[in-house]
């Protein structure tokens, strides 16, 4: 149940991969047959990919996963837009490759200006217009956050950014193929994607950049990915990805319907079952399968390894930061105080899980806070 920190290989993803290991192995920038072959197959999964958000094919150039993604995007757009103005704006709750990256660039001349979030952990669409000044270039709000599950309002923010000629980049890692994505919809000029959230392969992503939208290339070598990107092509994670799209795309509806049913009942188990418990973020505003729970006296990481000892996986945060002892910066931001934020567990569930493994981890939920209270109490 720690499906956000990644998802396993679909067999029909792992399928569509083979071939292009062994058989179809061209490079797909040489002209002989090969890599034609290749390169036939590296187009066909731009435009799958481009299907699942939306998005023209030549507006999509494959990277190696969200986090690449996300550094092109801000680093991309800053130094080539920098003449104009070097104001960016951004979250207090977003990924590490967007705050690491807006700390780097502030140490190169650029301002950032980091918005709140509420107790749910919503930004304000009316914080972001108040935050817009004439040389700002650039505003970076995730779609939806790892941690806490709370979805944006991409659309309220890219209509604010479209009206004062601003570019919006959106984290959409974890909600690209679990909730519909729309570029056009959105507003959005950029938008990241990494595979191994939705059931591809780990090492391939996408980058989605809107047609006529001015940025740099931060990788200098052979001119691949139409000069964006260098670096020869990764086509078995490509056509990995592609694949993955589509089987997302197939069966969201209902998938996003039943892990919504699964989500809301162990909400309302822990809070009905469980004293001074609590749910971290937006409580219908969130992701289907994501549920952060917040525990009085009870630290997160016992109840993690407890939970580990019975055979159910689930994390106190995101994945990137799951081996740092100092509390959450999200949820630091929504206005926990520490003890708060070392007692909350993020359970994240996906395809595999049944209602069957939401009633095991009820049970397990209920033993183990009731353990570690009882201990804590002597």
């Amino acid at each position: 149940m720690d499906h956000s920190a990644t998802s396993p290989v679909a067999p029909e993803v792992l399928e569509a991969m083979l071939p292009y290991f062994t058989e179809v192995y061209g490079n797909a920038s040489s002209l002989h047959s090969f890599g034609r072959e290749a390169r036939e197959a590296l187009e066909a999964a731009r435009e799958k990919v481009a299907g699942l958000i939306g998005a023209r094919p030549e507006e999509i150039y494959f990277t190696s996963g969200g986090t690449e993604s996300d550094n092109m995007s801000l680093k991309g757009i800053a130094l080539k837009n920098r003449e104009r103005g070097r104001h960016i704006i951004t979250s207090s709750i977003e990924h590490p490759a967007i705050l690491e990256v807006c700390h780097k660039l502030e140490g190169q001349g650029f301002e950032v200006t980091y918005l709140p979030v509420d107790r749910e952990g919503l930004v304000s669409p009316a914080d972001v217009e108040e935050a817009l000044r004439d040389d700002t270039i650039l505003v970076s709000i995730m779609h939806a956050n790892n941690e806490i599950g709370t979805i944006q309002p991409i659309q309220e923010i890219g209509k604010l950014a479209a009206e004062r000629d601003v570019y919006l980049h959106t984290d959409a890692v974890q909600t690209a193929g679990k909730i519909p994505v729309d570029v056009d919809r959105l507003g959005v000029d950029l938008l990241s994607i990494s595979a191994h959230k939705l059931y591809g392969p780990k090492g391939i992503g996408a980058l989605y950049v809107r047609k006529g939208t001015r940025m740099e290339s931060i990788t200098q070598g052979g001119g691949h990915e139409g000069g964006l990107r260098s670096g020869t092509e990764n086509v078995p994670g490509a056509v990995g990805l592609a694949r993955a799209a589509e089987l997302a795309e197939e069966i969201m509806q209902p998938e996003m319907e039943r892990l919504t049913a699964l989500r809301d009942r162990l909400g309302e188990f822990v809070l009905e079952n469980i004293p001074d418990s609590w749910i971290n973020g937006h409580p219908v505003r969130r992701l289907p399968g994501n549920l952060n729970l917040g525990f009085a006296r009870v630290e997160g990481e016992s109840l993690l390894l407890f939970l580990d000892m019975k055979g159910i996986a689930v994390s106190t945060g995101s994945a990137c930061s799951s081996r740092k002892l100092e509390a959450s910066h999200v949820l630091r931001s929504l206005g926990l105080p520490p003890l708060m934020c070392h007692g909350s567990l993020r359970i994240t569930m996906g395809r595999s899980n049944t209602s069957e493994d939401v009633d095991y981890l009820q049970s397990s939920l209920l033993e183990a806070v009731e353990r570690f209270r009882s201990i804590s109490a002597r």
